[in-house]
């Protein structure tokens, strides 16, 4: 076992973390506004002078787990007009796809306790161009690519600078930071380096008044005096000047009000910037501080800065510096060879571990009280009114403040429950405490609604996205069995089971809106990939009912029904819960199979394909015949029992067998359950051999959904003919779009119209190597079609994870698709092994979209790289 493994075991080292957003600016908690028009309440303009409420936001920052006391980097390169204490991005009404961030930096390593962590930001040594990205993006239209800050040229002559953080922890509260800046122009480059450290603003709210103090007792250590942390002392190597100001609102520069505060946040800025020497304390104190670097850095050569923040004093804080780190940068090593030691591919192993990094980089301080939210706090001004009827209002039983994994730090600097499920597969590799952590927290009461209800996002907690946590549960639960030599974690098992009741019944009282099994759901995370918007009101009135929305509870039933049998074998009350489950799924199975009634079939035999179905207000039914995910989301609810388990159980074997003597019509339904095949197993499935093949047909066909980096959102085959709806004199249209959005829709930075998304293309690998786990290898089908190409399910998913795969693996030009046609990026040696892992990716060419930076969901490539072990209890 590593050094890092054994850590994992003292919750006290990750008391430190990069907790730190890149973005605080433009969300939800932070907006006080009566329209809930949260990007401009607090704009990228606004960030350096307002004192935030609920969390913090910097550069390769740090935090501890409360955020009481951040540090981050600052940077001045003598041209902008901006001290660079944020990153810059575009908001979703200016983006011509919706929010976008704008700046370059990577996530290049970590370790799951956060013993060492690596990140470069590269920042152009002309002038930010601000205001060139937001005219030039202002010009472009939803058809046109976005224009990126690379587009700008500036870093075509090198004329920039690599800024490297480093943090290694010699203990839980022993922390050592290197700045590391290499100057990658052929000319000499002043730079202006400021590590920041300051408190978040806790004493303003009417609360509590105590103001904790930063205070320098010489040029060579800054005292951190706060009544809830240790005595923290920032140890500087290299004595230059300490400049002090207030986490304080400049209420005169936003507002037009004279300050009440002398020395405010964007004091260091107008110090720097604006050459005003009354914008810092030189009485050396305050709540912000930042260690000054002014330095001129000769071509090609690099500025290293040394700084360490400690709890306990330290004579001679520098003297095992360097041992540390190097100490620390090999237990990583150690750690990440113990853990890839069976991946043979160099290229994968750096795209395994950035991604991993990622999501380390990733999880952030999450603070959000709705009361408070609501209701104001005591010493400001109440909210509006219209707050009490707007967003999140009936969420009032939902306080967080907790270390989430975010979407993306920027992007989306909040939970959503979808991806947080996905975001846990790849944490259980390295971190199964913390993934099974992640999915306990959305079921506590202070997150879930007592009806049984996740929140779904900061914008519309109310939203629904797909049921995947039971799916996940299971998953991190058999990842953490096999990592303990087949140790099960019961008590996480059972914890998570119990609040799953809640809310699966909670989706079948309010999304089976017939009461017949079929269920609506809404949009379902899928944002636009429908014809209407399946959470508004219809224009043609009447209601969908979903393909997709019914599959995932037919998953969700066959999940739940996993974990009962799971947990029945360890205590037999749990059997009655499995035989529920198990009615439920042949319950969802024979409607979706058209049983009885007509009008509420999804499946239509002409195309033999799953489609949404619409009932309007006058009775009609018509299927939206569009190729999309929805018609493929039926594969994911599979599921294989072996006949050893059902010995195991013999109440629930009991019950079964009266249930299907009883009810023939539905055993006949699931595929093959009255067969069982040569090695004692039984198959439930959505889907009939035949079924199964006709959707595999579509799905693996390079003219529909096969794209050579995975499966199609929406199929091809739309792309010359689109799927066309009129009512009312209004045409509604879905056309494949294999890049970025070109609907409005959700605000134009989603698009499941044409794009590979990994998360889906995960679901989609896992069903086939569980039906092949039940046909074996003599049930073949051609992939691709019309290749005569015929090869095993298993071997269909290896191939589909190889095409996710070489969407970041070099091709035969030592190119990575999802970089794209940009040159510099494929070929410069300072930019080329620096990964991204964005969003979603090009439908045809592979180019990476969407949230460029975002690790999330599209982190499960770590665990496609992952050698695949035996299906364990399927």
């Amino acid at each position: 076992m590593s050094v890092e493994q054994e850590r994992l075991k003292d919750k006290k080292w990750k008391h430190w973390g990069p907790y730190l957003s890149n973005r605080q600016w433009g969300t939800v908690r932070e907006d006080y506004s009566p329209n809930g028009d949260a990007w401009n309440y607090i704009s990228h303009d606004m960030a350096r002078s307002k004192a935030y409420r609920w969390g913090e936001e910097g550069i390769a920052g740090i935090s501890d787990a409360q955020q009481l006391f951040c540090f981050s980097i600052g940077l001045w390169n003598t041209k902008d007009s901006i001290l660079k204490e944020r990153l810059f991005g575009l908001t979703n009404q200016e983006g011509n796809h919706g929010e976008d961030v704008k700046e370059l930096y990577y996530f290049l390593d970590a370790t799951p306790t956060h013993s060492y962590l690596k990140m470069l930001y590269k920042y152009p040594q002309a002038a930010f161009p601000y205001e060139q990205i937001i005219n030039e993006n202002k010009q472009r239209t939803r058809n046109d690519p976005e224009f990126e800050l690379i587009d700008t040229g500036l870093f075509n002559n090198n004329a920039y600078f690599d800024v490297f953080a480093e943090y290694a922890k010699a203990n839980v509260d022993d922390i050592l930071i290197q700045i590391t800046v290499h100057n990658r122009n052929t000319e000499d480059a002043r730079l202006h380096i400021l590590p920041t450290i300051w408190f978040r603003n806790t004493w303003c709210w009417g609360y509590d008044t105590y103001k904790p103090q930063l205070i320098s007792s010489n040029n060579e250590e800054i005292i951190i005096d706060h009544h809830q942390l240790p005595n923290y002392k920032l140890h500087i190597e290299q004595k230059t000047d300490i400049l002090f100001c207030d986490n304080e609102t400049n209420v005169e520069r936003l507002y037009g009000v004279p300050n009440t505060q002398h020395f405010t946040k964007d004091g260091i800025h107008r110090y720097i910037v604006e050459g005003n020497e009354k914008a810092v304390n030189i009485n050396g104190s305050g709540t912000k501080a930042a260690v000054h670097y002014n330095t001129n850095i000769k071509a090609g050569e690099s500025y290293t800065i040394k700084l360490r923040l400690e709890a306990h004093q330290s004579n001679r804080p520098f003297q095992d510096f360097d041992a540390v780190f190097k100490q620390r940068v090999q237990e990583a090593n150690d750690f990440y060879n113990e853990l890839q030691q069976a991946i043979t591919n160099d290229e994968e192993k750096l795209i395994q571990r950035q991604a991993l990094a990622g999501m380390i980089w990733n999880k952030q301080f999450y603070y959000y009280d709705i009361p408070q939210w609501l209701n104001g706090d005591p010493a400001e001004p109440p909210p509006p009114a219209e707050r009490l009827k707007g967003r999140n209002a009936d969420w009032k039983h939902l306080n967080n403040a907790d270390i989430i994994s975010m979407p993306d730090t920027w992007e989306y600097p909040w939970f959503a429950s979808w991806d947080l499920a996905f975001h846990t597969i790849p944490f259980a590799l390295i971190d199964s405490g913390f993934a099974k952590q992640q999915l306990e927290l959305l079921t506590k009461e202070w997150y879930m609604k007592p009806n049984g209800q996740f929140p779904a996002y900061e914008w519309n907690f109310s939203d629904v996205n797909p049921p995947v946590h039971v799916w996940a549960t299971w998953r991190v639960y058999t990842i953490d069995q096999r990592n303990n030599n087949g140790k099960g974690d019961i008590a996480f098992l059972e914890t998570v089971f119990h609040k799953l009741l809640l809310n699966f019944t909670w989706w079948v009282n309010r999304k089976d809106k017939q009461g017949n099994n079929i269920f609506e759901g809404g949009f379902l995370g899928l944002d636009n990939i429908g014809i209407f918007d399946r959470s508004a009101p219809l224009p043609t009135g009447g209601y969908i009912e979903q393909a997709d929305g019914t599959s995932w509870m037919a998953m969700y039933s066959l999940c739940m029904l996993r974990i009962s049998l799971e947990l029945a074998l360890h205590n037999p009350v749990y059997e009655d819960m499995a035989t529920k489950f198990f009615e439920h799924f042949l319950y969802i199975a024979a409607a979706m199979d058209n049983i009885g009634d007509e009008q509420n079939g999804l499946w239509d035999d002409t195309d033999q394909f799953f489609y949404d179905a619409l009932h309007l207000p006058d009775g009609q039914n018509i299927q939206l015949k569009v190729r999309s995910m929805v018609g493929i989301i039926p594969l994911f609810a599979v599921e294989v029992l072996d006949h050893a388990t059902l010995e195991a159980l013999p109440g629930f074997a009991k019950r079964l067998e009266w249930f299907l003597n009883y009810r023939p019509d539905l055993a006949a339904l699931v595929s093959r359950w009255q067969d069982k095949s040569a090695d004692e197993k039984h198959l439930l499935s959505l889907l009939r051999g035949h079924r199964m093949k006709k959707i595999l047909e579509k799905m693996l066909d390079e003219t529909e959904f096969l794209s050579p980096y995975g499966i199609r959102s929406v199929s091809k085959y739309h792309e010359q003919h689109p799927y066309i709806f009129d009512v009312s004199g209004k045409r509604f249209e879905v056309k494949y779009t294999p890049a970025e959005s070109t609907s409005g829709l959700y605000g134009g930075n989603s698009n499941w119209r044409g794009p590979v998304w990994m998360p889906l293309n995960f679901l989609i690998i896992e069903s086939l190597q569980r039906f092949h786990f039940y046909y074996g290898d003599d049930f073949k089908v051609e992939c691709p079609k019309g290749s005569g190409n015929f090869i095993s399910l298993d071997a269909v998913a290896d191939q589909l994870s190889q095409r996710l795969k070489e969407l970041f693996l070099p091709d035969q030009n030592g190119h990575r698709p999802y970089l794209g046609d940009n040159v510099l990026l494929q070929n410069d040696t300072h930019f080329k092994n620096y990964l991204w892992f964005h969003e979603y990716f090009h439908g045809d060419v592979g180019k990476g979209l969407g949230a460029s930076h975002q690790t999330g969901w599209t982190g499960l490539i770590a665990k496609l790289i992952q050698p695949k072990r035996p299906l364990l209890h399927q």
